[in-house]
């Protein structure tokens, strides 16, 4: 410790390299993402946006000069990217799903543990129909060319699907969307 300040653990070049595969399998998996990418919310280069983020993320998890790493700070890259990318609101909590099983294959790679990795590359992943994802638009008739935001709710455990409750919308016709995080301390 030098300075008051501990220097972060560093990942060995083959702990970057799974980790870095294991990004990939995650975003691949990643419904609200898959959408946003097909549909191509974020363009017609959604695709390569989709892949920046990805590196964006294995560089922050890296590159930081943080001694502790902080999911709160993660989920805010994924969210800000989704929204500044993609221009999509995630409301389902995978976000912070997402950022939890990138936060765990992280300490795990950096233990020389690729166990999760290598169940995600045997895993061959299922398409499914979600009822709980669909598209708006953000705007009134009057100006089509307003962005569009995607609406995720959380249609509980896999096992079933709950009725969608109805977004609040103001008189504008937008989506009222809460606070993702209630707690205002942050997690590691």
């Amino acid at each position: 410790m030098e300075g008051g300040k501990e220097k972060p653990e560093q990942l060995s070049a083959e702990g970057a390299s799974f980790l870095e595969q294991g990004i990939g399998l995650l975003f691949s998996r990643w419904s609200a993402l898959q959408m946003a990418v097909s549909d191509n919310w974020g363009g017609g280069d959604s695709i390569m946006k989709s892949q920046n983020l990805a590196a964006e993320v294995l560089s922050w998890f890296t590159h930081s000069k943080e001694a502790v790493l902080y999911i709160d700070d993660l989920e805010d890259i994924l969210d800000e990217s989704m929204i500044s990318l993609f221009n999509t609101e995630i409301e389902d909590n995978s976000i912070e799903e997402i950022a939890e099983k990138l936060m765990v294959m992280h300490e795990e790679c950096l233990q020389g543990n690729y166990n999760s990795i290598q169940i995600l590359k045997d895993d061959v992943p299922i398409t499914v129909n979600l009822p709980h994802i669909r598209q708006e638009a953000a705007g009134d008739d009057e100006d089509e060319d307003e962005s569009e935001a995607m609406v995720v709710e959380n249609p509980g455990p896999r096992a079933r699907v709950d009725e969608p409750k109805a977004p609040e919308v103001d008189e504008e016709g937008w989506t009222i969307v809460g606070s993702r995080r209630g707690g205002n301390g942050r997690r590691n």
